[in-house]
């Protein structure tokens, strides 16, 4: 499972991004406090920024709504590759 995530977010992130990389657009965005908080949380535990952050969230999302639309389920595996949470609501 692991390494297909991988393999599904690699393939998602890097469609295009040259292009991406080109033609980078400014985004305003109004969140919560809480929510900027969390932001700054995960970026200095990834050791990114919060546009990266942004960015890997949104290519975690295409993945999972293409899973979904082939009718696979978005999880976490352990260790043996066995699903031990499923991720609903995406």
């Amino acid at each position: 499972m692991n390494q297909a995530l991988n393999k599904s977010t690699s393939q998602s992130a890097t469609r295009g991004s040259p292009k991406l990389e080109k033609e980078k657009v400014r985004l305003s965005l109004d969140i919560s406090r809480e929510l900027n908080d969390l932001l700054e949380q995960l970026a200095a535990r990834t050791g990114g920024t919060k546009s990266d952050v942004l960015r890997k969230a949104i290519a975690l999302m295409e993945v999972a709504i293409d899973g979904k639309r082939r009718g696979l389920k978005l999880g976490l595996a352990d260790k043996d590759q066995q699903l031990t949470t499923e991720i609903v609501g995406l």
